[in-house]
């Protein structure tokens, strides 16, 4: 017996849901993507052109209400994310939402309880996707005593360019469409989050230089209040130390990475590849990858699997977003503050 369709509707098409949650749930057996909205009528006619898309709605409440729908896939930027994701709950949409996941970790939170308001709808958060390839095989080797005691963690990310003072504003530079998340710092902590578990407790200090940008939209000048650098240092609850900096001025910088060193061993993963070394060895060597340990982007595969009840979310879970939330706020509140901030907060 044929598996019942389900009819999916999209919410802001930018580049990664055209690039991979439209032609990735296109291909899946079953699934047919029935509407979209996007930030304007002309785009939003030129997307469903593009994909072959029948529907186009005026405004995202209208798609979202309609009855042509099981699920909702929101690609907007993280500040419609919190709306967004609630009226789809509250219209019995299942969700798949784009990261970042909120603004703030209230957003989150309000998230995470209309979802598990209604647990016959499947939550999900498009995953942070550079680990993805080693991540069951950093967790084996974590498992097995690779590093012996894990003692500290080391984060490089978003180096190797210079800044740029004449760039339009993105919008990961407007904290009015980001909220508190910074750069790429969410997505690398939800890798650590994968491997190592929460952090406890988080010191921060960060930098904006460029205090004003061209608002391309407007063609106004706009404040810039995102760090374009960033130190943490955070207490991990595993016992470790991490290091995390992520910056868009480290112009030449080593490339990105994290490096976990262990009382008996030392990971790094940089390009996309996992390099270990033991206690007594004069340098790191590539680490293969068993096969039975490779993996990589499924999002949308998981997301219907999990409609169709075969699997549940692993990648990303609301609770592991709000996780990442709570961290992102802790950044935040330490570099207003100037103080260490516990977590959970």
């Amino acid at each position: 017996m044929a598996e019942k369709t389900i009819r999916v509707g999209i919410v802001g098409a930018g580049a990664n849901t055209r690039s991979m949650h439209i032609p990735k749930l296109k291909a899946i057996s079953g699934v047919k993507i029935v509407s979209v909205s996007n930030r304007s009528r002309e785009s939003s006619e030129r997307v469903a052109k593009e994909f072959d898309i029948p529907k186009v709605y005026e405004h995202w409440w209208e798609l979202i209400a309609a009855n042509d729908t099981d699920a909702i896939v929101i690609g907007t930027w993280p500040y419609m994310h919190h709306r967004l994701t609630l009226a789809a709950l509250e219209a019995n949409k299942h969700v798949l939402c784009e990261a970042r996941m909120a603004m703030n970790v209230s957003e989150a939170q309000e998230m995470l309880d209309a979802a598990q308001a209604a647990p016959h709808l499947v939550a999900q958060i498009v995953p942070s996707p550079f680990t993805l390839g080693v991540d069951k095989t950093v967790k084996r080797l974590l498992g097995e005593g690779y590093l012996g005691d894990l003692l500290a963690i080391d984060i490089h990310a978003g180096g190797g360019a210079f800044l740029n003072p004449d760039a339009p504003m993105h919008w990961r530079q407007d904290m009015d469409m980001s909220g508190f998340n910074v750069m790429t710092m969410g997505i690398w902590y939800e890798a650590l989050l994968r491997w190592v578990g929460e952090a406890t407790r988080v010191t921060a200090m960060g930098k904006t230089y460029v205090k004003m940008r061209r608002d391309a939209q407007t063609n106004t000048l706009k404040p810039s209040r995102v760090p374009e650098h960033i130190n943490i240092i955070a207490e991990m609850a595993c016992g470790a130390q991490a290091n995390i900096t992520v910056s868009a001025v480290a112009g030449l910088s080593r490339p990105d990475g994290a490096y976990l060193f262990g009382s008996q061993g030392t990971l790094q993963f940089t390009g996309g590849k996992l390099y270990g070394g033991k206690h007594g060895d004069t340098a790191l060597q590539e680490i293969t990858i068993p096969v039975e340990e490779v993996s990589g982007w499924r999002v949308e595969e998981e997301f219907v699997n999990a409609i169709r009840e075969k699997e549940t979310i692993s990648h990303t879970t609301f609770e592991d977003g709000v996780k990442y939330m709570m961290f992102t706020e802790a950044v935040t509140r330490s570099m207003m503050e100037g103080q260490a901030i516990a977590l959970p907060v």
